[in-house]
C-alpha cells in the first residue's frame, strides 16, 4: 500500500525540482523518491560501516585502500 507524504520546500528547491522534472522527463513525484532513497541508502551504508570498521582494524584494514588491496 503506498502512502502519501507531504513536505514543505521553499521556492528555490521548487524551481530546482520543476527544472528538473522538465530535464529528465520524470515526474516531480519520482525524483523525490529517488532522491530519498538514495539518502537513505547512503545513511544506512554509514552506519553499517561504523558498526563494522572495529572489525576491519583489527585486520589492519584502516583505509579503503587496505580493502582494495586485500580483495584483490
Amino acid at each position: 500500500m503506498d502512502t502519501t507524504l507531504t513536505i514543505r520546500i521553499d521556492k528555490e528547491l521548487q524551481q530546482q525540482l520543476e527544472e528538473s522534472s522538465k530535464r529528465s522527463g520524470k515526474s516531480k513525484s519520482e525524483l523525490v523518491r529517488e532522491a530519498l532513497k538514495r539518502q537513505l541508502n547512503i545513511e544506512s551504508f554509514q552506519q553499517l560501516r561504523k558498526e563494522l570498521l572495529p572489525f576491519g582494524e583489527v585486520h589492519g584494514w584502516l583505509t579503503d585502500e587496505d580493502v582494495f588491496r586485500e580483495v584483490s
